[in-house]
């Protein structure tokens, strides 16, 4: 009766860990889209900038 509580106790806290790491992962993967999405507006906002700028001037 003793190991069966031990294995179901570690079973759960594997189970719990499980599912933090994945809840992190989802995060961060949400995370880094936003920012991936936010670099190529402010690039092409960068360059409409350049090209909008007179050759003249610098």
């Amino acid at each position: 009766m003793r190991a069966l509580l031990w294995i179901v106790g570690v079973v759960a806290g594997v189970l719990i860990l499980l599912g933090l790491l994945l809840e992190a992962v989802r995060w961060l993967i949400i995370i880094g889209l936003v920012a991936l999405v936010v670099v190529i507006v402010l690039g092409a906002v960068k360059t409409r900038r350049v090209r909008n700028r007179p050759a003249g001037r610098r």
